[in-house]
């Protein structure tokens, strides 16, 4: 009802991030659980690490035009905030797995922040798992993650179904895959979630593939 009352329901039904048709998110049911240690006492107890956390950046937008509108600015502080604490650049990423939702304005000003905080450099590949499973509100952000993690694992970067991009994708240089492709690496796979919420919450997340040493982080 509240999602009705904001018209931020898709009409059609259908979650399709950074398509042209989008029309609306589609509210969906999950949960997530990982299990956060220090790289030390992970690497003294034997576990199996499946990735790194490198930078976390989070930021408010404070004051905007309303509940659903996103600023640029916000996302692009939460951003940088985390390349930051990483010591990386937004070069040193390879995948970006969006907070896009499928509402028309929200990934439009998504892809124009990105192309903000990457300026004329290499782009990344985007996606968002809201495409294949929709919206799971506070268990969005754990169910990027997961998808990132499994991503490492499998030496491949997931597709995002989408076969009608926004024009902002292709003109500002970023990637939707429609088909899985490898994942090639000379060095720790690198990628980054993003999750922005309601009232301008703005998290953006590295994360790196665990190769065995802690000597570069």
């Amino acid at each position: 009802l509240g999602f009705t009352a904001l018209q931020a329901l898709s009409p059609s039904s259908r979650s399709r991030p950074f398509h042209k048709e989008a029309d609306g998110l589609l509210p969906a049911e999950g949960a997530g659980l990982v299990a956060l240690k220090r790289v030390d006492d992970a690497v003294r107890d034997g576990d199996h690490i499946y990735g790194v956390i490198r930078g976390i950046g989070l930021s408010n937008d404070g004051r905007q035009s309303g509940f659903l509108a996103p600023a640029i600015q916000g996302q692009i502080q939460a951003m940088c905030a985390a390349y930051e604490q990483a010591g990386l650049t937004p070069q040193d990423v390879d995948f970006v797995e969006c907070h896009a939702t499928g509402t028309s304005r929200g990934d439009s000003v998504e892809l124009d922040s990105l192309a903000s905080v990457w300026g004329d450099g290499p782009k990344p590949v985007i996606g968002s798992l809201k495409a294949n499973i929709g919206h799971p509100i506070t268990a969005s952000g754990v169910a990027s993650l997961l998808k990132v993690l499994c991503s490492f694992e499998a030496e491949t970067l997931t597709p995002t179904p989408c076969d009608d991009p926004l024009d902002a994708v292709t003109s500002n240089g970023f990637r939707v895959l429609t088909q899985a492709e490898p994942w090639p690496s000379d060095g720790p796979r690198r990628a980054a979630v993003s999750n922005f919420g309601f009232g301008g919450n703005n998290a953006h997340m590295i994360v790196e593939e665990w190769t065995g040493s802690a000597d570069h982080l």
